[in-house]
């Protein structure tokens, strides 16, 4: 295998320099590379001039010697060259970048964009985008984010569709965040990259709920006047149910007592929010079940995982006091033994807010039962 020549007896031959220095630097050679590289930039204003202000850009940075690849960098950027141009400018945005420099980075990325090079726009125009929505400002951010969409890169355009359309849900845009999603998805392969394609999926599965919201909410209009009596109920129950999907519990509830208030639906939405309740008899009245209210109540809060918990509390409570009882010595230990642990476990729900109701119930079954008069 035949060395690389030495740079003493290199040639003046830009191309063969560059050459020469491009294989130096791959074998390892760095500062030998660098020398070449740097004889090119001598020459002065040489159609590889670029080129090696480039290579020796590189060179230096994986050397450590940052600033002087910068300096580099930027003479590569100052010979307009269409090709080495935004490509030093986009080597010298990574290395603010990696150094935590968003500030040195932006411009450095604003010159890849003013170079127009088709190849180097998506990452600079998302690069772009990020560090304006870090700072702050939206506008600039959704321009460069709908820069990279219209390239149509498969690689950088469903990343700035992400995004763009977080910031256009945020923004109450939901609508405008469906058609940003959709141009993303047609982008990825979906078996190639099929957590991608989720990602802009259930995104784009959010957006129609927000739209499916605004629509529920336009339907019930005014929430001072009367609600439709044929569509309001409807309209009441999917509102009601959907906004929790987006975190929205406390709007939820104010929809259910909106349309419980409401003398013309107050009774479709009540069979509504009551849809999944059961009943001991065909027959029973829920008002006579001291119970029902409570759960209809926590429906409409969206607190009915919390009730059940604390009903199983409550509950585990209780069994655990006598399971421990009745697991002892039939003989009592103590006079009253028994009566302290089953007064003890009748007391267990008095903490909780459905703990009176309990109590009003059994007194009120205890006075049937001996036949007492009502007082």
């Amino acid at each position: 295998m035949t060395e690389p020549a030495d740079p003493a007896s290199a040639t003046d031959d830009p191309a063969r320099l560059c050459e020469e220095a491009r294989t130096l630097a791959e074998g390892g050679s760095a500062d030998r590379a660098a020398l070449l590289f740097e004889r090119v930039l001598a020459l002065g204003d040489t159609p590889y001039r670029a080129r090696a202000a480039l290579g020796l850009a590189v060179v230096l940075d994986d050397a450590g010697e940052v600033a002087r690849a910068r300096d580099a960098d930027r003479a590569a950027i100052a010979t307009g060259d269409p090709e080495y141009g935004p490509r030093a400018a986009y080597h010298l945005a990574l290395t603010h970048e990696r150094a935590g420099e968003p500030g040195g980075a932006a411009p450095a990325w604003q010159a890849v964009v003013d170079f127009g090079n088709p190849a180097y726009l998506p990452p600079a125009h998302l690069a772009l985008a990020r560090i304006a929505d870090d700072e702050g400002d939206a506008e600039a951010a959704r321009g460069h984010w709908e820069a990279v969409v219209a390239t149509g890169d498969p690689e950088y355009a469903p990343p700035a569709a992400h995004d763009l359309a977080q910031r256009l849900l945020e923004r109450g845009e939901p609508a405008a965040a469906q058609r940003v999603l959709t141009a993303g998805l047609r982008l990825i392969d979906r078996a190639g990259a099929p957590y991608a394609y989720a990602r802009l999926a259930t995104l784009l599965g959010i957006a129609y709920l927000d739209q499916a919201i605004a629509a529920f909410a336009a339907s019930l209009g005014d929430p001072s006047a009367p609600a439709d009596p044929e569509v309001g109920p409807l309209a009441t129950e999917l509102l009601a149910r959907t906004l929790p999907l987006r975190g929205r519990g406390a709007e939820a509830g104010e929809v259910w007592r909106r349309g419980l208030s409401d003398p013309g639906v107050a009774g479709q939405v009540r069979a509504r929010l009551r849809r999944d309740f059961g009943a001991d008899e065909e027959d029973a009245d829920p008002a006579d079940l001291w119970w029902e209210p409570v759960v209809e109540q926590s429906v409409t809060d969206g607190t009915l995982p919390a009730l059940a918990g604390e009903a199983f509390g409550a509950l585990d409570h209780m069994y655990a006091l006598l399971a421990v009882r009745y697991a002892d010595d039939p003989r009592e230990r103590r006079p009253g033994e028994t009566h302290e642990v089953l007064g003890r476990a009748v007391d267990v729900p008095s903490d909780y807010p459905w703990g009176p109701l309990l109590h009003e119930s059994f007194a009120e079954r205890l006075r049937l039962a001996m036949g007492a008069p009502e007082g």
